[in-house]
């Protein structure tokens, strides 16, 4: 018998299992809305300008390609750092920040889960929002987290529920790691506002939780500094200790790279020194050390106030195209006579949590050759003037 006879097959991804549906479908005129990558008007991922000219002096500059320290490139790190919390801010100054580059957001999060799961031992507890990105409960699980879940989504409302949400918090044992979105929350696309997260920060301060922000999407809503409202709010706040995971491969349109950051952020400067060297023996059992391109296309970006502004006027296009099509299809649904879909409007980022059921979704794929996902998630990045009304017609033929 084989020695891995009583290997069983694993559960298939479901967005990348929808992508594949996708790709065998016939149908000439059919559209992926479960995508969770942006794309342009013309449907393809887009090479920023301020990226591309990075990379050719790169290539012209050749240099030897030998390993990156265990914890990446200093200038992305450094640079990371100033991105999320403010170059001026006061925990850069007491070096309260141990940064780390990753593979990727998800290795961001794999190596601080391993990380907290030394720290907090047998009894690891981490509270994931309702619903939230179906990653992070694997990461978390197999890393030996117990999963708590707190209220988040309010179906009724089509928005956030922070009452539910706040209980929910103030009933989680002290030392519990509690999983955040700070914008762009995938897949709701449904934030807390500034007062809200204010009051979010106060119950994790008095319940002694330990705050843990994962950004995908900086740049996605409102630009840069507003997007990382939460992060300012923690760092402001007095809270000694909380993580932060963060990814550039949407806003520097880099996912084939997987350039990501994690930062531990302690109490003092001798404790941040501690948990990075926590961090850089986990790098080392997983993958030894990161990639060297895709750090020094964002480092070179970041590190140039000419590219730099490039960059962000970039960045807001991409923000400014996926607001229009949030506004477009609400107005093309009520055209159509759909029902009120004007929460859409009122989301961030990437995603919507359209309020379509499961049923509603299989008819669009079935009938118009439209995919998304079975919980209604849409990714509104996949629209574009071209499909936006045909999209509409069959949201509106659905719901009747």
């Amino acid at each position: 018998m084989s020695f891995f006879a009583s290997v069983e097959m694993a559960p298939g991804d479901p967005i990348l299992g929808l992508t594949e549906t996708f790709v065998a479908d016939p149908s000439a005129n059919k559209i992926n809305l479960g995508v969770g990558i942006y794309v342009d008007e013309q449907g393809r991922v887009p090479m920023l300008a301020s990226v591309r000219e990075v990379e050719q002096a790169l290539a012209t500059a050749v240099r030897p390609r030998g390993y990156l320290p265990i914890d990446g490139l200093a200038a992305y790190n450094r640079l990371t750092r100033e991105l999320l919390f403010g170059a001026e801010s006061p925990l850069l100054a007491a070096g309260r920040v141990a940064t780390a580059q990753t593979i990727g957001g998800s290795a961001a999060l794999r190596v601080a889960a391993d990380v907290l799961k030394q720290v907090a031992g047998a009894g690891a507890k981490i509270a994931i929002s309702d619903p939230s990105w179906g990653n992070h409960h694997v990461i978390f699980r197999t890393a030996g987290f117990e999963l708590l879940q707190y209220r988040y989504y309010d179906a009724a409302s089509h928005g956030l529920d922070i009452a539910g949400m706040l209980e929910d918090l103030s009933r989680m044992e002290p030392g519990t790691v509690v999983l955040l979105h700070a914008c762009c929350h995938n897949p709701t696309g449904v934030d807390p506002d500034a007062a809200q997260w204010q009051q979010i920060i106060d119950v994790l301060k008095e319940r002694q939780l330990l705050p843990f922000v994962d950004m995908a999407y900086q740049g996605f809503d409102q630009g840069l500094d507003a997007d990382a409202t939460a992060i300012r709010l923690l760092a402001a706040s007095g809270i000694e200790a909380f993580v932060v995971v963060n990814s550039y491969s949407k806003s520097f349109s880099l996912y084939g790279e997987r350039v990501g950051a994690l930062s531990m952020i302690g109490s003092n400067r001798d404790e941040a020194a501690r948990l990075l060297s926590k961090i850089k023996q986990t790098i080392r059992t997983i993958y030894s050390s990161p990639s060297t391109h895709g750090a020094a296309l964002v480092a070179g970006v970041l590190g140039s106030a000419e590219l730099r502004d490039r960059w962000e006027l970039e960045l807001g296009g991409m923000r400014t195209r996926i607001h229009e099509m949030r506004a477009g299809l609400v107005e093309r649904l009520a055209a159509h006579g759909a029902p009120d879909f004007g929460f859409i409007q009122s989301q961030a980022g990437m995603f919507s949590y359209s309020g379509l059921s499961k049923a509603q979704v299989h008819r669009l794929r079935d009938e118009f050759a439209i995919y998304a996902l079975d919980s209604g998630r849409i990714c509104v990045a996949a629209l574009n003037r071209d499909n936006l009304d045909t999209v509409a017609s069959a949201i509106a033929a659905v719901c009747r």
